[in-house]
């Protein structure tokens, strides 16, 4: 229940009233569709985060599933091929953002030792 307590009170009360639970994937995540069809024939699809919201927390294959490039939801189709790497969410702006060699973090500005910005003229 305290995940409710973290949304607005439409997407609780849709939730509660017309969601059919469909999967929950490894992050906690939790996702949802409209018990009714609507006009085009599909279902409405949400997800209830887990957390933080934060959109790049939902991995590939469910992202296909909420917006209907696939059908069938992952928890039932689960192939796995060798290459993929498991998801991780979007980490810029955390302290394990990605940082390039020769990047120092001096207080909060980081800085470039062997940089030298151009000015002009």
């Amino acid at each position: 229940m305290a995940a409710f307590l973290k949304m607005n009170i439409i997407t609780c009360l849709l939730t509660k009233f017309r969601g059919q639970f469909v999967g929950e994937d490894a992050y906690g995540n939790k996702y949802y569709q409209d018990k009714r069809v609507r006009d085009n024939g599909k279902h409405r699809r949400w997800v209830i985060y887990k957390g933080e919201v934060e959109a790049s927390k939902v991995p590939p294959k469910w992202h296909a599933w909420l917006h209907y490039v696939i059908d069938t939801p992952p928890s039932t189709n689960t192939i796995a091929y060798q290459w993929e790497k498991p998801h991780r969410r979007n980490l810029t702006g955390t302290k394990f953002a990605y940082k390039p060699r020769g990047w120092a973090q001096t207080g909060v500005i980081n800085v470039m030792p062997d940089y030298e910005s151009w000015k002009p003229e």
